[in-house]
């Protein structure tokens, strides 16, 4: 998808509607079009950009600064139990992080309980938590 065709770009132009919260000079926070409960924010870099990591350090910091803004007035609004936060891609090709004032039971909720499960259950992933395999990951990443 080119910039062109970029449902955030569009909204970072003004060619499309969106409900801003705030904005600052290389980010903006949006309501969810598709929320996951009451509150769900979107942040987004200015730059049609595709993945967060590819975002300079100017952005990272700009999007990553709104978000936690937006998390404290959600947590004040809403009173949630805590703000998710996660990056996705996939559906808009465009780096945004959501933001989801998640409660016990909801829908987030329950689908991390249940992702945590999985996490602790596998036995392919439970190898990866030997103190071996630990060990080997860390000297990769360094």
């Amino acid at each position: 998808m080119s910039k062109k065709q970029c449902a955030f770009c569009d909204i970072v132009a003004g060619r499309s509607p969106a409900h801003v919260i705030i904005e600052n000079d290389c980010s903006m926070a949006i309501l969810d079009i598709y929320p996951f409960t009451k509150g769900h924010c979107l942040a987004i870099p200015k730059r049609h950009v595709i993945w967060w990591h590819e975002m300079t350090e100017e952005e990272t910091a700009s999007l990553f600064s709104l978000a936690r803004i937006v998390s404290v007035r959600l947590m004040k609004v809403f009173k949630p139990d805590f703000v998710g936060l996660y990056t996705r891609g996939r559906h808009v090709p465009h780096a945004h992080v959501h933001l989801v004032p998640t409660h016990s039971g909801d829908v987030l909720d329950t689908f991390f309980n249940t992702l945590e499960k999985y996490q602790y259950s596998t036995e392919d992933l439970s190898r990866l938590k030997s103190p071996e395999s630990m060990d080997a990951i860390a000297r990769l990443l360094k």
